[in-house]
């Protein structure tokens, strides 16, 4: 059988991602995404989450790029709680062991802890920026998940068949996302070994920002069987959106479309979340 999990990040951004989101569950296309404790719209998404029928909600562990909810970390590199701005500056203080495992495990217990705070029902992490592919980070981001009885995180890394069907990223990014799975038995055996279930790999990682309609009919047409998760990042340009430090704008609504031009039309592949990873294949 060949399971598609769909997941929208950024759930809570703006209320242009919201909406966005929103609609594409009511359509039937989107059966899970990940809810910033931090965004701008949190309370908004928090509510849709506590109310809609068969969607699973997860926590978008941010550690870059936004705001920290414990002020006092390692993780805080500027005024008012501001995480590090850019991927490659976290990257390198993590290496360099400026951040501390203790650090992330307590931030992201926090995050996770707000979402169940609001009354969502948390069925599983990721990351803005997937920051857990490394060690680092995947470790005490399992022990957060574990503390706070989530059951499911997402495998960042992308499949080989997926990577050959994403035709309009540059070499470089390409490159990148193929040597960082070097990083994945890794990711895999800890998980399994704190008892976190998964999936199979995530696929649209690559696209990110390039995903149109064209590239996930090729994705469908190449899923071979098994349990994958689609990383997308669907929404509205709104005035909101235009203040967030994001280079995903236009794309998002050319995302918003190609899932509902695409997935009501794929056969052969069931729609889950990850709530629904533990059910008979």
């Amino acid at each position: 059988m060949k399971r598609l999990i769909v997941n929208a990040d950024d759930f809570g951004l703006t209320p242009g991602v919201n909406r966005a989101i929103v609609e594409l569950h009511r359509a039937g296309v989107l059966p899970s995404a990940t809810l910033m404790a931090n965004g701008e719209s949190f309370a908004e998404a928090a509510g849709v989450a506590r109310e809609a029928q068969g969607f699973g909600v997860g926590c978008h562990v941010t550690l870059v790029d936004g705001q920290a909810l414990l002020g006092n970390s390692p993780l805080v590199s500027g005024a008012g709680g501001e995480l590090r701005a850019t991927l490659g500056t976290f990257v390198r203080d993590l290496l360099l062991g400026r951040i501390p495992e203790a650090a992330i495990e307590a931030e992201a217990t926090a995050q996770i802890r707000r979402l169940q705070d609001a009354g969502v029902r948390v069925t599983h992490v990721d990351t803005h920026k997937h920051t857990h592919m490394f060690p680092g980070v995947y470790r005490p981001l399992l022990r957060a998940a574990q503390a706070c009885g989530v059951s499911a995180i997402r495998n960042p890394f992308e499949p080989e068949w997926s990577l050959r069907s994403t035709r309009n990223a540059g070499l470089v990014r390409r490159a990148e996302v193929r040597g960082l799975r070097a990083l994945r038995n890794g990711f895999v055996a800890a998980a399994r070994r704190e008892g976190v279930a998964s999936t199979e790999g995530a696929i649209g990682v690559l696209a990110t920002g390039t995903l149109d309609a064209a590239t996930l009919r090729r994705f469908v047409d190449a899923m071979p069987e098994g349990t994958w998760e689609l990383c997308c990042h669907p929404g509205y340009q709104d005035d909101s959106l235009k203040t967030v430090r994001t280079r995903l704008r236009q794309s998002r609504e050319t995302e918003r479309e190609a899932l509902l031009q695409v997935l009501p039309q794929a056969s052969g592949i069931a729609l889950i979340h990850f709530g629904q990873l533990g059910a008979a294949e």
